[in-house]
């Protein structure tokens, strides 16, 4: 346990709910005393998935209460325990870490219960355990020798898992790597007053994985009044001006001891966040009955999500919860549940930067069955420089199904320009920029020749349509129903009689004025206008488009996500006309309004449908 604050407060309410999501957090890595990395199996609850860029990290702070003397009742932690085992590959929990104050006085019966209780977990979720006020003698600092605490949770314990990497000299504090998100971290489980020593030692380990991002967890560092506010304590400024500020690679301090639980940002050498965090319950009825928080990292959205909850009282029929009960199945306080916005790669690109993947060949991307490819990575190339017209972009594949620049209505050069700007997965660092708009239309257009090859091929036996688009931050103007590509040509003329329009194309891909995207297509064998609708498209940010069709149906993906509003009607092939291709803008009654108004990138056009594995984003 820790100082007894004041009872904390915050505003809670009731959760009775039949699961509890726990994404959760990541926490760090590195190896230095001990084995190679190994990969993390979950054994009993399924396998966790190192490579999603959802994770979680649990968190369970002072157990005392629960383990003191002969009133002891180990259920609620064993309850946690099954939780985190059940739960490891739907909730892709990569760690749990416990911050001390494991038991109430330290003794051999009440360690003993504590080490056989955390055998629910052993073997299934790894975890790491570190020593509080109350598991260990009277010290000053972790160079007290054997204790019964010791015995039990030194690093004997953990040589089993895969994550563990080493322990100090003394065996007091331990450090793990866990692979998660798609790449390494380390979690540091510093010992209550770490000496001079243990410093050293943690620097050390530090210093020996100087790329992997660390979470450091320990009993005392920060503590809070009723408004959640947290603030270094002695031991907490001691551990800041010792190892915390001068290592970057630490973003996220975890503590217990004190309560009620609070939070703070700290600004480090290196002028970047460091969150530091109490998270303690014992305060709370029954001891806080095992509740656990999780750290729920989501690499895409540049988010940690934490809930705090109770697994105990989330197994109880919720018929028979008593009032205690019901109100602290979760805790929803401004310091019990909340977000954290990092974006990672910023915040670790001072010792851990992205290195952005090379562009690939064509040869490399061109799988059998393309039919055209296009890239604006050319020799003359020359970013912000206006694409003239006449100018040629080659079809790679050597098919010839090369396009030509030309301006719509009377718009002037800056309307078409070369940029090396470009989605992180395409394979060539550049596009072209579009700046379409209306009043007065205008725009610009690649189109192939009257005799290219492309302009008649229909594409019975299925087709994968694919290109990269970014949409302008802010996305001013009106631009609806903007063209991204298209046939020309009406739909009437092939012989369509059901669609929204006979004057529309028969094959195209738009925008809405909700930024959905719309892909209608009037197939080569039927008499119908299948369309594809997607979600609204974000701005400032590169979009991966694909169209994928089977010859029997067709399905959008977005960023190699399969979009809801996939038509169910059969597709199979393009009524094309024998008229040219075109890239940056939409007819309707073969004339062109408006032209595109954004960034699109590499484009290529395959005979057949591909797996998502295959798109262009893939480094394969």
């Amino acid at each position: 346990m820790g100082t007894a604050g004041q009872q904390n407060g915050p505003d809670r309410r009731a959760l009775l709910r039949a699961a509890v999501a726990v994404p959760a957090a990541g926490a760090a890595t590195a190896a230095f005393e001990t084995a190679p990395a190994r990969a993390a199996t979950a054994g009993g609850g399924g396998r966790f998935d190192t490579e999603s860029p959802r994770f979680a990290l649990a968190v369970l702070p002072d157990t005392q209460y629960l383990f003191d003397a002969d009133s002891a009742d180990p259920a609620p932690l064993r309850e946690t325990f099954r939780y985190l085992v059940a739960e490891r590959a739907e909730a892709n929990i990569a760690f749990m870490t416990h911050l001390g104050d494991v038991t109430e006085h330290g003794t051999e019966d009440e360690i003993s219960r504590a080490a056989d209780t955390f055998r629910t977990l052993h073997g299934k979720v790894s975890y790491s355990v570190l020593a509080g006020n109350h598991d260990i003698p009277s010290s000053t600092d972790d160079q007290r020798g054997g204790t019964a605490y010791l015995a039990a949770f030194g690093p004997e314990r953990y040589a089993s898992m895969p994550t563990f990497r080493g322990a100090s000299p003394d065996g007091y504090n331990s450090y793990h790597v866990l692979r998660a998100g798609g790449r390494e971290w380390l979690v540091l489980a510093l010992d209550w007053r770490v000496s001079d020593k243990g410093l050293r030692w943690a620097q050390g380990v530090l210093d020996a994985h100087p790329t992997l991002p660390a979470v450091l967890t320990t009993h005392d560092i920060a503590w809070s009044d009723d408004d959640g506010k947290a603030q270094l304590s002695d031991n907490g400024k001691r551990l800041w001006d010792g190892l915390v500020r001068g290592n970057d690679q630490i973003f996220l301090a975890l503590g217990g001891h004190y309560w009620p639980p609070g939070r703070t940002v700290l600004s480090n050498d290196a002028d970047n966040d460091v969150h530091v965090h109490i998270t303690n319950y014992q305060d709370r009825y029954y001891g806080g009955a095992g509740m656990i928080r999780t750290y729920s990292f989501d690499l895409a959205r540049g988010v940690i999500d934490v809930e705090t909850f109770a697994p105990w009282f989330l197994a109880q029929d919720p018929e028979k919860r008593t009032p205690l009960e019901a109100e602290t199945i979760e805790l929803t306080g401004p310091v019990d549940r909340f977000g954290l916005r990092i974006d990672f790669d910023e915040r670790f690109g001072g010792f851990a930067p992205v290195v952005p993947p090379k562009p690939r060949p064509a040869s490399a991307v061109m799988p059998r069955g393309t039919v055209a490819y296009w890239r604006f990575d050319g020799s003359g190339a020359v970013t912000g420089a206006p694409v003239p017209d006449g100018t040629v972009v080659r079809d790679l594949t050597g098919h010839g199904n090369d396009l030509t620049v030309s301006r719509l209505h009377a718009s002037g050069p800056d309307v078409l320009a070369w940029s090396a700007d470009h989605h992180p997965g395409q394979p060539a660092h550049a596009s072209l920029h579009f700046d379409g708009g209306k009043s007065p239309d205008r725009g610009a257009i690649l189109s192939t020749s009257a005799r290219a090859a492309l302009n008649s091929a229909q594409f019975t036996r299925g087709y994968t349509i694919e290109t990269f688009i970014r949409l302008p931050d802010p996305f001013e103007g009106d631009h609806a129903w903007m063209g991204i590509l298209s046939w020309e040509g009406r739909n009437g003329d092939a012989g369509k009689t059901t669609g929204w329009s006979p004057l529309e194309p028969t094959c195209s891909l738009n925008l809405s004025p909700e930024r959905f995207l719309q892909f209608v297509v009037y197939p080569e064998r039927q008499d119908a206008d299948p369309t594809s609708w997607s979600h609204a498209l974000p701005v400032g940010r590169w979009t991966h488009v694909a169209v994928v069709n089977d010859g029997r149906r067709t399905v959008l993906y977005v960023d190699g996500s399969k979009i809801a509003r996939n038509p169910a009607q059969p597709s199979t092939g393009i009524a094309t006309l024998g008229k040219p291709f075109v890239l940056g803008a939409t007819q309707f009654d073969e004339s062109f309004g408006q032209g595109f108004y954004g960034w699109i990138g590499d484009t290529r056009i395959v005979d057949h449908a591909l797996p998502v594995r295959d798109f262009l984003t893939s480094p394969a």
